[in-house]
């Protein structure tokens, strides 16, 4: 086990401090097309890993709208470095499902690091105490820096896959030492560049059954108003807060560039021009609309997890709407400002061409997705609903 080291409760204010720093990073973070390994060090000593770890393992079981408000801070410095984030806090949900010396093993060193994916590409056969697995996963974003790794696998009986009740498939999530792993780089793409999002593969290893959990039938094992949560819920919340973070940030960028910018053919800068001016007003008023929604609907939900009730279908339903909607407003806010910007804004120099690629990279997520529109409309027509995915 590492050597401890003091982490920061008051995370919000940590990023903040280190958005200078990510800033002039961000073109480093970009070409690398990884998250560097000492800004990953500089996060796991400000606690953000830790954000969704049950106190009771030396976490610090945050309420979810500070974990957001932490991941927006980074995501306005840099986008990619606020998808790491956002990955290696919603990882640290693990621990309350894992059995509690299992989870105890990988989460009291508060310098670790964990991530995987949940896309359900791995097969997992039971062996003895637990399980054979193999499997190639993408998404894995932020796995250069992790200790351990995880992934959704279908587990097969005579070749076949498990059947649950409802005759879905028998997915579970299998942990596994990073070291067990091979990274596959494969992240060669238009937006998010630095979140290192390649593929992971493993070949026959062993995984015991304290090491795995299923996010569809097993329940958390804290009573935490954080774990009442629907784990699917926080990871499209946390998109939404690297979204609003890099709109946020690209408001900063058009305005600092309107400042001194002339258009072409005109005397006035574009700060002093009337269409900017307006549009300005727009985009500024739909980020605030978006993210305000956002906390309502977070807001609502912890009161009732906080009263120790489950948060209800329609309630899920509207933590999902509220995520894909700031999510694709903040996408359209910084279209607006890239088309403000001119052609300035097309070179590499300028961090809004960086911001709206992120932008779009973000709204491809599968958990903001346009069927999400289609899910949450039928919980709020009143219709029978499948909310595993809630």
């Amino acid at each position: 086990m590492a050597t401890p080291h003091p982490v920061t409760q008051d995370t919000l204010s940590a990023a903040r401090a280190l958005q200078p720093m990510l800033r002039s990073r961000a073109p480093d973070i970009e070409r690398a097309r990884r998250l560097p390994a000492d800004i990953a060090e500089q996060f796991a000593r400000a606690g953000f890993y830790r954000m969704a770890v049950p106190q009771r393992i030396g976490g610090l079981e945050l309420p979810a709208a500070e974990m957001m408000d932490t991941i927006e801070a980074v995501a306005r410095a840099d986008a990619s470095a606020g998808w790491c984030v956002m990955i290696g806090a919603g990882s640290g949900m693990s621990a309350a499902y894992l059995e509690p010396e299992a989870a105890a093993r990988i989460y009291a060193d508060p310098m670790a690091i964990t991530g995987g994916s949940n896309t359900p590409t791995g097969r997992a056969v039971r062996e003895g105490d637990g399980y054979r697995l193999t499997g190639r996963w993408p998404w894995v974003s932020g796995g250069n820096n992790c200790g351990w790794l995880k992934g959704i696998s279908v587990v097969l009986e005579d070749g076949k896959p498990r059947l649950l009740p409802n005759g879905m498939p028998d997915a579970r999530m299998m942990v596994f030492p990073a070291s067990q792993a091979t990274l596959i780089d494969t992240w060669q793409v238009a937006g998010l560049n630095g979140s290192g999002s390649g593929d992971m593969e493993v070949t026959d290893i062993h995984v015991p059954a304290a090491y795995s959990y299923s996010l569809v039938t097993d329940a958390p094992r804290e009573a935490g108003p954080l774990y009442r949560f629907p784990p699917f819920g926080l990871l499209a919340l946390g998109i939404a807060a690297v979204a609003l973070g890099n709109a946020r940030a690209a408001i900063d960028d058009l305005v600092e560039l309107a400042g001194g910018k002339k258009p072409q053919g005109s005397r006035r800068t574009l700060a002093e021009r009337a269409g900017a001016q307006a549009e300005l007003a727009r985009a500024e008023a739909q980020l605030r609309s978006a993210r305000a929604f956002f906390h309502e609907a977070i807001g609502e939900a912890w009161t009732r997890a906080s009263a120790g009730n489950p948060i209800d279908v329609e309630g899920r339903a509207l933590l999902r709407l509220a995520a894909t909607h700031a999510t694709r407003s903040s996408a359209d806010v910084v279209r607006m400002m890239y088309e403000l910007g001119g052609g300035s804004v097309l070179y590499a120099s300028h961090p809004l061409q960086r911001r709206f690629r992120d932008a779009f990279a973000a709204t491809q997520h599968m958990m903001i997705a346009p069927p999400t529109w289609e899910l949450a409309g039928r919980v709020l027509m009143g219709l029978p609903t499948d909310a595993s995915m809630l």
